[in-house]
């Protein structure tokens, strides 16, 4: 690397916390600082956040862990970006937000998302843009605010995402990546720009949004203070890059066919890489853009960790207190616990959905259900049976990708689940496939350092992504588990596709008694 400039900043913008990383140029990870805000969630179906808190979050991450690691501002060569995805905030005209920055788990355009399948031919949209029709997409929460929020929908200067949001702060310029462009629904994977359809459907111009951009692309000259607030030179290059999705196939060296990441954190996600952009005629997958060669196609979980911390907060609240005396992380204990039950929860299933469902069935009125409880059943089963229940939505999703991009040969296996042996063992055994795990969890920071020394022209492709990660532990098929597991996954999708109706009567009951 040109001179002393020996290490990349990532900064990770998630959904509970930003995180900053220091890497040096053989991928190790120097330092990293995590700082955590809130969801709020002040009514049913509103997940929002406060855009300043994420955009101070950013600031003062990149200082403190630029001081952790103890590197002198001329060694950064540059900073480069990762972020979640499906986030909307309407601005002014000088950046200040008008709104909250509504989230991906935001669900009150559920009705929006069918409005676009009905009447302005979604499924096209869906096929031409990658971004499947859920209240998740940008677009179905611009329609939504249009109809409920006119006088804000009107007064907006720009609809922007966080990332853009942060970048607007920074450098008082309007840009979005390709990446999270083609996560907003509006963005034709074909020509790189705005589709025409979708804005229609959305009642906008292009001039309302950010300007599409190559993930590369590179911002310099910040405001002399900001710079030495982040122990930063004022012309450090900010590589835009890409979402926290992408970069996590890329961080995890998953990009190979064949090989597909998993990454489990509060939500989830499968991921496999294909050479050109590539969606489900049945519209359960999505695929979004790295660079023109490398488009992640894959589906989302709603339902990942967030239900182990439901778990532990609702269901098994004394085993939790119990693992803390024992001076133990009550994950851990649970976890524990969980093992001291059989494989397939001696026939009890959980459907984990809890904050309605993504890949593959885009239903956002789905709900959890214990199905098969009996007398039998302990709370360690119960425990268990959770665990399964994400691993069984992780499955369907790969039995979708399989369709449409090959067959699974390896998992690599990433995000908060993948310190735990006990959960990457059971995914191994429910989806047949050997998992492995890269010696780094921070794929998405990892991604981001590769995509920024890219951009800055220190590397001329990603084939150093190999020499950074290892997969150091793999685990096989246990077969007799396998067989336990295939019967139950069936079972488990029958429970699922039996219940659709009813699960929409729930849902209505629920909204119509919410207050």
């Amino acid at each position: 690397m040109s001179g002393a400039k020996r290490y990349v900043i990532a900064v990770d913008l998630g959904t509970t916390s930003t995180k900053t990383l220091v890497i040096d140029r053989d991928g190790r990870v120097l330092a990293s600082h995590s700082i955590e805000y809130p969801l709020y969630t002040p009514g049913p179906d509103r997940a929002e956040q406060d855009p300043l808190e994420i955009y101070q979050a950013s600031v003062r991450g990149i200082g403190e862990v630029i001081r952790k690691a103890d590197v002198a501002s001329r060694e950064v060569s540059c900073v480069s970006f990762s972020s979640a995805m499906h986030s909307l905030i309407a601005v002014d005209a000088e950046a200040n937000p008008l709104t909250p920055c509504i989230t991906w788990a935001d669900n009150r355009s559920a009705s929006y998302a069918d409005l676009l399948k009905k009447e302005f031919d979604g499924h096209q949209i869906y096929l031409r843009t990658g971004t499947p029709i859920h209240p998740m997409s940008p677009l179905t929460k611009l329609m939504w605010m249009k109809d409920h929020q006119p006088e804000i929908y009107h007064r907006a200067y720009k609809f922007i995402g966080i990332k853009e949001f942060v970048f607007a702060r920074l450098f008082a310029r309007y840009v979005i990546d390709y990446s999270l462009a083609s996560a907003t629904g509006m963005f034709n994977l074909r020509n790189l720009d705005w589709d025409r359809q979708a804005l229609e459907a959305a009642g906008l111009s292009a001039e309302k949004l950010s300007e599409p951009v190559p993930t590369t692309c590179v911002l310099e000259g910040l405001a002399p203070e900001l710079a030495s607030q982040m122990g930063l030179e004022p012309d450090t290059p900010f590589v835009i890059g890409a979402s926290d999705g992408v970069l996590a196939n890329l961080g995890a060296g998953a990009f190979e066919p064949g090989v597909y990441s998993v990454t489990i954190g509060t939500s989830g996600a499968v991921r496999g890489v294909v050479r050109e952009p590539l969606t489900d005629p049945k519209g359960r997958l999505f695929c979004y853009a790295l660079k023109e060669d490398f488009w992640v196609i894959g589906g989302p979980i709603n339902n990942g960790g967030i239900m182990f911390r439901w778990v532990r907060d609702q269901l098994a609240t004394l085993e939790a207190e119990e693992g803390r005396r024992r001076g133990m992380d009550p994950y851990d204990y649970l976890t524990e616990l969980a093992s001291e039950a059989p494989a397939g929860s001696g026939g009890l299933l959980f459907l984990p959905l809890l904050l309605g469902e993504r890949a593959p069935y885009w239903n956002a009125n789905a709900r959890g259900v214990f199905f098969g409880l009996s007398m039998f059943h302990e709370k360690k089963h119960m425990i268990r049976s959770v665990l399964e229940g994400v691993v069984y939505r992780i499955h369907s999703v790969v039995a979708a990708l399989e369709e449409v991009g090959g067959r699974t040969r390896e998992i690599r296996a990433s995000g908060g689940f993948a310190r735990s042996a006990f959960w990457r063992q059971m995914m191994a055994d429910v989806l047949g496939t050997p998992v492995t795990v890269p010696d780094s969890i921070e794929s998405s920071g990892l991604g981001a350092a590769q995509l920024g020394l890219l951009a800055i022209g220190e590397v001329n492709d990603f084939s150093g992504v190999h020499d950074w990660v290892q997969a150091n532990q793999r685990h096989q098929v246990h077969s007799a588990h396998y067989e336990v597991y295939r019967e139950l996954t069936e079972i488990y999708m029958r429970v699922y596709k039996q219940l659709t109706g009813e699960f929409d009567a729930i849902a209505a009951f629920q909204h119509k008694h919410a207050h």
